[in-house]
């Protein structure tokens, strides 16, 4: 059972706040207290449904955690931002701590691997290579992750050079197991990084546009060819993906606020209805549209009264 922070929320626009330069604040005594708390629940005698979990188990739990973060960095109040955010490390704590039991590897070497990959990854700032923009520093780390695949094996060994007979891929790294919308942007974002891109965004309304007439075409044949249907509803979503990126957007986000969005105003269509004596199942269709509509507008109102 989690409990909730009761420090008093605070308000806050990130949007205008600049980032100011300081000391790294010492948490050494409380993260290794973290520590141990995780390791006191999974001993013989600490926390029965601590000590069930798995990686396997705990798979959910890390997705949810990550999506309640998001929710949290959009909700002003940097307690329950700090607290998700002390929420999703709990769960890196809890796969270390799964991982040691298991004689793979401890914490000290998970801070340890990413503390050396951010060294090795920032030459610019901790060695002596240059990068004047952001895309410069994107293309360097690109190549250092491909050296860095080209010089280790699976368990971290230095490789002997042997022919490799696999062809490499700018793509390479990208997980298949992450969620469509992820894949497709991280996909898209690698091949625009050499250049594989559109001028415009002119280019890629004419691209939706183009997909939109070929979902057309095939809904036109009879019956409709449902393996077809699939490829081009899917071609349409990969432009979709490829117009937020090029507008710097994240589709994953940006889908969440709308489905957010979504459920605000059918909720306000169904008190609507309820206020009128009925259920929004028996409103006639029309009428839907009618209590749409009217939500939209009270949300727009409320909105700019509270701007």
């Amino acid at each position: 059972m989690r409990v909730r922070s009761k420090t008093k929320p605070a308000n806050r626009r990130r949007a205008g706040r600049k980032t100011k330069a300081f000391t790294p604040v010492p948490v050494g005594p409380e993260f290794q207290k973290l520590v141990g708390v995780m390791s006191r629940l999974r001993a013989p005698k600490g926390c029965p449904w601590d000590r069930e979990q798995t990686h396997t188990t705990l798979r959910t739990y890390l997705i949810e955690e990550a999506y309640e973060v998001l929710d949290a960095m959009e909700s002003d109040d940097d307690a329950k931002f700090a607290e998700e955010l002390g929420d999703l490390l709990l769960q890196v704590l809890f796969h270390a701590q799964i991982a040691q039991e298991e004689g793979c590897f401890t914490i000290s070497d998970v801070v340890r691997e990413i503390y050396e990959k951010m060294i090795r990854r920032h030459p610019h700032v901790f060695g002596r290579a240059r990068a004047k923009t952001a895309a410069d520093v994107l293309r360097n780390w690109e190549q250092i992750k491909k050296a860095e695949r080209k010089g280790k094996d699976g368990q971290g060994q230095e490789q002997v050079e042997e022919p490799s007979h696999a062809e490499e891929s700018l793509l390479d790294g990208v997980p298949r197991s992450l969620p469509g919308l992820v894949e497709a942007l991280q996909l898209t974002r690698k091949a625009a990084r050499i250049g594989f891109d559109w001028d415009s965004v002119d280019g890629i309304f004419a691209k939706l546009q183009e997909e939109t007439q070929e979902l057309r075409r095939v809904l036109e044949a009879a019956p409709p060819d449902s393996a077809r249907l699939e490829g081009e509803v899917g071609d349409i979503l990969f432009v979709a993906v490829n117009l937020a990126r090029f507008l710097n957007i994240d589709p994953e986000i940006a889908l969440k606020k709308t489905s957010a969005k979504f459920s605000r105003r059918f909720c306000a269509m169904e008190r609507a209805a309820r206020e009128q004596g009925t259920t929004l199942a028996k409103v006639p269709r029309g009428d839907m549209e009618s209590l749409w509509d009217e939500a939209k507008r009270r949300e727009a109102s409320s909105a700019s009264a509270n701007s």
